[in-house]
């Protein structure tokens, strides 16, 4: 009997997890996030070059043999601006051409749609304040904050709505320009898509307008203030970041992908804490967020899911299963290398009830130890977006730019897995014993 309520518990989570999955926005952010990977560890190692190799103050360029690498730190610097600063730019560009593929539409120009849309939702001036305190209005700019991650959420919003927009008015065929045959198919496709993207720009343009003139802000710092910030202050804290693992966990032990699962949710909110703390880095100021991306791979995830480089290291320890070690001894190679698929399905530790329960207890107890190791100041914040695929010990080394603190943490982090997973590796043991002793 429980065992059929459980079957039917899994069969439901299993159907509701499918249909998240594949709702069309959360496919969309996926891909955008996916694909930006290489803009925001490209500024970061730019950063970590500005710092640790050209800077005169903090970097090797100090050293007098080396002081001409200080010439390198206007690339370096250049580089990490345009990357980390305009990520929503690059998200609302790609997270248009993403839901407009999912609609069919071809072509990179409703990517341009959903960008313009953005913008013209933003001001385009700045106040800038003088030292003697007079306020001066620069106009045809537009501010860092609505190009940096503070931007993020209105982006994706604009993002989505202006496509689904542009697919609704292109399917009209009133609002079709139509030319003759004899026009080539580029400039025929040009003006049929005219209208649409004339009264797409005006709406929003106008719904920008609405909001400033009704509230005296712009729509832009309302989601942030009201939506994106109180998420981030959630994520970014213990409770809700342990709570985010949690589910991402539970998912993985029913047999689905938990990392998919709650991607939509965490990569927004972590790559954006992670890119505030690189500006942060590069410009010399404090380092604003513990919880970030890298957070989540240095401290919660190591060898994978779970921190299952402790589940390899207690297997070769303590086991005397053949299946077990065999398992261990194909996985190790990725799991160095954060991958544990094999782990997961080979073992398995999948509605295994042995292997789930250290599973899911072991990234929220050592996420703990590193939170509280960067709360008291032990171990750095991190400052650079590594690769999730990045080794242990080299990933902590190089997120926080050099940090022994964090190392020492990643290691003792290592070590309480390996004891958390030891016993029930023990208990694996007999259970095989039992298994033979039942057959003979």
């Amino acid at each position: 009997m429980g065992s059929k309520i459980v079957e039917k518990f899994v069969e439901i989570l299993n159907k509701f997890a499918e249909k998240v999955n594949n709702l069309k926005y959360i496919i969309a952010i996926k891909n955008t996030f996916a694909a930006l990977l290489p803009v925001i560890i490209t500024g970061a190692f730019a950063t970590l070059f500005s710092s640790v190799l050209f800077n005169v103050d903090t970097g090797l360029a100090q050293i007098d043999a080396l002081s001409f690498l200080a010439e390198f730190k206007p690339i370096a610097d250049v580089i990490s601006y345009f990357t980390m600063n305009f990520l929503t730019i690059y998200v609302v560009f790609l997270l248009g051409f993403e839901v407009a593929k999912l609609n069919k539409l071809k072509g990179i120009f409703p990517g341009i749609v959903a960008l313009m849309s953005y913008l013209v939702m933003n001001p385009s001036f700045i106040n800038f304040v003088t030292d003697d305190g007079a306020s001066i209005q620069i106009t045809n700019v537009l501010g860092r904050q609505y190009t940096n991650t503070e931007g993020l959420f209105l982006g994706m919003f604009a993002a989505i709505l202006s496509i689904e927009l542009y697919t609704w008015f292109g399917k009209q065929d009133r609002l079709k320009i139509k030319m003759p045959d004899s026009v080539p198919e580029t400039v025929s496709t040009s003006f049929s898509a005219l209208v649409p993207t004339i009264l797409i720009v005006t709406v929003m343009a106008t719904f920008g307008f609405a909001i400033e003139a009704i509230t005296g802000m712009y729509a832009s710092d309302i989601i942030y203030s009201l939506v994106q910030q109180p998420l981030q202050g959630l994520i970014q804290g213990l409770p809700g970041i342990l709570l985010l693992m949690l589910v991402a966990q539970i998912f993985w032990v029913i047999g689905l992908h938990g990392m998919q699962m709650v991607r939509p949710i965490r990569e927004p909110l972590l790559l954006a804490a992670i890119v505030a703390n690189t500006t942060a880095f590069q410009a010399g100021e404090q380092i604003p967020n513990i919880v970030n991306m890298p957070f989540w791979d240095v401290f919660m995830t190591f060898g994978g899911s779970g921190g299952t480089l402790g589940l390899l290291i207690a297997i070769f320890l303590v086991s005397k299963r053949d299946d077990y070690r065999q398992i261990a001894k194909l996985s190790f190679v990725p799991g160095l290398f954060n991958i544990n698929e094999p782990l997961i399905y080979g073992l398995p530790i999948m509605l295994n009830p042995i292997l789930a329960i250290p599973f899911i207890i072991t990234p929220l107890i050592t996420g703990t130890i590193g939170y509280f190791a960067i709360s008291v100041g032990f171990a750095a914040r991190s400052v650079v977006m590594v690769p999730w695929p990045v080794p242990a010990i080299i990933n902590a080394y190089i997120s926080t730019a050099g940090d022994i603190g964090a190392v020492i943490t990643q290691i003792f982090c290592i070590i309480v897995a390996v004891l958390i997973y030891l016993p029930f590796v023990k208990v694996a043991n007999r259970t095989v014993v039992s298994e033979v002793e039942a057959m003979d």
